[in-house]
């Protein structure tokens, strides 16, 4: 398996080209006058020295200031964000401008780049109030809507499929944007419609709410679904599954499961959050439970969102935690966390908690490129074994 820690040009930003322009002739042009792009949001005094002297370990580095070790050590490790609802926010807007923010949105270019963010899956979940026959079309309509903003933002964004992809894109200075989770209702019953929503960049779907992973567990369509998914290297997402459920698709996922917007039920007790005994059983099958900054399921403070991270951490282990946003959805979020830029607040909590840089970057981003690479590889080697799967659910469920 490839190094999660990939080394990369920390100080390429969103925005910038792929490729630096040559470096002028010292002997021939004037030297340019400095220019000052230091990134909006960002506290001035914490951003007068250069980045390069801001990267972890470095002596410019104050060893009593917090935050600037935590935008430090994210200029090399970005955060991977689990969940955003752009795609439906976008949808509900009749203009927006992504590159100013001045639209309404809780999250933009500025701010994301402020936030060190370098990837985020982009959920497009639609209504659960639709009806059945509205809901494929109405998830690629979202997909659609996710293509055109990306290419629209080329300059700040990349669509993204999977772990390589995603450190391309963030090699090149774009936030990678990966599209999903979708909704199990969006597969309306159907492999083949599976099949073609991967085919369209999906890399992660919700299993809940269909009549195949219930709180009786999985169907024979279920497991099914769970074994093509594994062909295809689509991602489950097991948030606000049953424990029957989630215990099912465990037992039969040969690749990584995830968790998009779980916090731990011991810290604070919501349906939506996990037990110790199931995140034991996430930390031993190598899942990822994604910590939302969520004030309904975290907590009010940034205090008590990193007493989740660091539960989450403690009981199934430094590899299976990482973070979700659920920016531009309706959760409230907690104080200091009220949009993307304030990732370092969060970064900076964990520090003062005696949290390592390599602590940091496996929660950041490492965690969620080994859960991308499991699925690819489990997908290789699953496409060598089987083909695709004719089932239906009529055959299988009766």
């Amino acid at each position: 398996m490839a190094d999660l820690q990939d080394e990369i040009n920390a100080t390429a930003e969103a925005g910038k080209l792929d490729q630096p322009p040559a470096p002028p002739d010292p002997h021939t042009e004037p030297r340019p006058e400095p220019v000052d792009e230091r990134e909006p949001g960002l506290d001035p005094d914490a951003e007068s020295a250069p980045e390069s002297e801001l990267e972890p370990g470095h002596a410019s580095v104050p060893a009593d200031d917090p935050l600037a070790r935590a935008r430090a050590v994210l200029a090399a490790h970005p955060v991977a964000d689990g969940y955003s609802g752009l795609p439906g926010a976008l949808r509900d807007l009749p203009w927006y401008d992504f590159e100013t923010g001045d639209s309404g949105l809780e999250s933009d270019l500025p701010r994301l780049r402020a936030g060190r963010v370098g990837a985020q899956f982009w959920s497009v979940h639609v209504p659960e109030w639709l009806s059945a026959d509205r809901v494929v079309r109405a998830t690629l309509e979202q997909i659609d809507l996710v293509k055109h903003v990306v290419g629209a933002h080329s300059e700040g964004l990349r669509l993204a499929r999977d772990a390589s992809e995603a450190t391309d894109a963030r090699n090149c200075g774009r936030i990678a944007t990966l599209i999903g989770p979708a909704r199990g209702a969006a597969l309306g019953d159907s492999l083949g419609t599976l099949r073609a929503l991967h085919s369209l960049g999906v890399c992660a779907v919700t299993l809940c709410g269909t009549s195949w992973a219930g709180t009786a567990g999985l169907s024979a369509f279920g497991e099914e679904v769970v074994r093509e998914m594994n062909r295809l290297g689509v991602l489950a997402d097991l948030s606000g599954a049953s424990e029957a459920t989630v215990r099912r698709v465990l037992a039969i996922s040969k690749a990584p499961v995830i968790f998009t917007r779980s916090g731990a039920r011991a810290v604070h007790d919501h349906p939506d959050n996990l037990s110790d005994e199931v995140l034991a059983e996430v930390g031993a099958a190598k899942g990822l439970c994604m910590v939302p900054l969520a004030a309904e399921r975290t907590g009010t403070s940034v205090r008590d969102v990193a007493d989740h991270v660091e539960h989450v951490r403690g009981v199934a282990g430094p590899e299976c935690v990482g973070l979700s946003g659920t920016y531009d959805t309706p959760d409230v979020h907690p104080d200091g966390l009220v949009d993307p830029s304030c990732y370092p607040r969060l970064i900076a909590e964990l520090i003062e908690r005696d949290w390592s840089e390599a602590d940091v970057a496996l929660l950041t981003w490492g965690n969620v490129q080994r859960a991308l690479r499991g699925a690819d590889f489990t997908a290789r080697a699953a496409r060598e074994r089987r083909t695709a799967s004719t089932a239906t659910i009529e055959h299988l469920d009766g």
